[in-house]
């Protein structure tokens, strides 16, 4: 039994909306389908969950909302026509969209939440109705009566655990059901979302909830590279992962998938394939607790940016019981979280995300770490980039670090840091931005291209 997810751009037209209907037909395991909103037809196109941005924009200002409501009905309609499906279906999704802008404004904290969700649920809708006019048993099932209840956290929503059971009971039907994904509903009966993306989480969710076989993940891409194809050319494509390994990938820069969709599927010990819409036939990478087979030390390499780290030194630093602690607790207050804590015996480093370091925050913390902490020195290094090499079978292999750092050293790469955790899955390189691209194509050539 199978669990499968449609991104935006396999969904994005009726000719793609073909394609789906093809893989679904082509598998009787495939009983649960969970569905994004229509996403870009072309790079010039707009993705339908933008358009209900500014649709709610519009609405809160208390400005004509009239042209983008005809622009999002438009837009299923003309899915609608291409396929055939007559006038039911666009008049439910046309009461729907029209009936958003009777919803309260005041004291409304999940309005926001309920404009963004109408794109994957009323796709829903369709894409039930499209499979039942060609003779697949199919039904729309909204996330409140499939079980996926959640915290009433705006675009932050939690699953609560009582939603398995419910969602277990979905195994009784003998129709394929079709869920859309992005959202679920409060005990309140609020519709609250996942964080973006979180289509990708619904897939995980259902896919535990019925304890499926395969979750299988459909996108435009024929699966995971090895490093990212705008970085290193045409790099060697990952046909097995581990879930460790998927998680590194995915916090430092891989976006195939959302990193938050592990997280269910992982603890449901369910397996992971991503594949492509476009090319269904190809095997995809699959994403599982265990290897099966022998693996290369690194499988994956990754890069981000826009880091930062506040340095700190301080004489005698690792004398002072608690100093960490307190310089943690600075941090906490002001709402920060951190990444990352290399340490010397009288420094310290902390890396952030540049999104968490506002100059009000920057300068509160400089006063902190000085005037409480009586630090000697304290400096804020902007412009970082993370590099990764993931791989579990690192641990038995020897001299992969002194590979990597000898790549950077032929290249001319300046190492800001080096970090590896206990698990050793994963070995951090923090670099200047700059320098970013350069470090990725290095370690692609020292570990895939030489060996």
């Amino acid at each position: 039994m199978k669990v499968v997810k449609f991104g935006g751009s396999s969904l994005a037209s009726a000719a793609q909306l073909e394609k789906v209907l093809n893989i679904i037909k082509s598998d009787d395991s495939r009983r649960f389908v969970v569905v994004s909103a229509p996403g870009k037809r072309d790079d010039q196109d707009i993705k339908v969950t933008d358009a209900l941005i500014k649709y709610y924009k519009s609405y809160i200002s208390e400005k004509d909302v009239t042209a983008d409501q005809t622009w999002i009905i438009n837009r299923y309609r003309s899915i609608i026509d291409e396929l055939g499906l007559g006038q039911g279906i666009l008049e439910k999704i046309t009461k729907a969209i029209i009936d958003l802008a009777n919803l309260p404004i005041d004291n409304n904290d999940f309005l926001y939440d309920t404009f963004l969700a109408a794109g994957e649920d009323n796709n829903a809708k369709l894409v039930a109705e499209y499979f039942r006019k060609n003779d697949l048993p199919a039904r729309y099932v909204h996330p409140k009566n499939a079980g996926i209840t959640v915290t009433s956290e705006p675009g932050n929503a939690r699953i609560l655990p009582s939603s398995y059971d419910k969602l277990e009971e979905l195994c009784d039907s003998d129709e394929v059901l079709v869920i859309p994904g992005f959202f679920g509903v409060t005990v309140d009966n609020q519709v609250c979302t996942f964080s973006r993306g979180g289509s990708d989480i619904t897939g995980s969710i259902v896919a535990a909830g019925v304890k499926a076989d395969l979750y299988e993940n459909f996108t435009d891409v024929d699966g995971i590279f090895a490093a990212h194809p705008g970085v290193v050319h045409k790099p060697q494509s990952i046909s097995e992962l581990t879930y460790r390994e998927m998680r590194e990938l995915a916090y430092a820069g891989f976006s195939v998938l959302h990193d938050e969709a592990l997280i269910p599927a992982y603890r449901g010990k369910i397996p992971l394939v991503i594949k492509n819409t476009n090319n269904p036939d190809h095997p995809g990478t699959k994403i599982v607790l265990k290897h099966t087979g022998a693996t290369i030390p690194v499988i994956g390499i990754s890069g981000d940016d826009d880091f930062v780290s506040i340095n700190i030194s301080k004489y005698l630093m690792n004398r002072e019981v608690g100093f960490g602690r307190k310089v943690l607790q600075i941090l906490e207050e002001l709402n920060i979280r951190w990444e990352h804590i290399p340490t010397g015996i009288d420094d310290m480093s902390i890396i952030l995300r540049g999104r968490e370091l506002t100059p009000i925050k920057e300068q509160e913390i400089i006063s902190q770490l000085t005037r409480k902490l009586e630090v000697d020195e304290v400096e804020i290094e902007r412009d970082l980039s993370i590099i990764m090499i993931v791989g579990e079978n690192m641990k038995n292999h020897i001299g992969v670090t002194a590979k990597a750092a000898e790549a950077f050293s032929k290249k001319h790469i300046n190492l800001e840091m080096i970090s590896q955790g206990s698990s050793e899955v994963s070995v951090m390189f923090v670099i200047k931005t700059e320098q970013e691209k350069a470090a990725v194509r290095a370690l692609y050539q020292t570990f895939f291209e030489t060996e």
